[in-house]
């Protein structure tokens, strides 16, 4: 059996009715979804972890046409549903390297170059 660890910090809080609206929307979603489940199932993922993160880690993370297409099976706007930032938002690497060397959109439309992300990580970790 394995061991939880213990939060670090707490987790946001729901009410029940914030939570039930939620679950109901997920279900219409995937009522009116036709296609590849694992393609629901990957946008669904991405929902419920944006709201923990915001739209900015998820735009590090995803490719500009994946996340076109999350939002067109969620039926949202990711910039309109989510926070810039989340309250997990500090735990991705990528967006706290993109705020030390500063120019997030320099990052993310690839202007910022991998030698320059290389030598700004390295200098993180020391």
């Amino acid at each position: 059996m394995s061991e939880t660890t213990p939060l670090r910090r707490p987790v946001p809080e729901m009410d029940v009715n914030e939570a039930h609206a939620l679950v109901m929307r997920l279900d219409e979603i995937t009522a009116r979804f036709q296609g590849q489940f694992d393609e629901l199932e990957t946008a669904i993922g991405m929902y419920m972890l944006g709201r923990l993160i915001g739209w900015k880690v998820l735009v590090l993370i995803h490719n500009k046409r994946t996340i076109r297409k999350y939002e067109e099976i969620l039926g949202i706007n990711i910039r309109e549903e989510f926070q810039e930032e989340g309250p997990f938002a500090d735990k991705s690497v990528a967006l706290n390297l993109v705020k030390k060397i500063g120019g997030f959109w320099k990052a993310v439309n690839g202007v910022v170059k991998d030698d320059e992300l290389r030598e700004k990580r390295r200098e993180l970790a020391l």
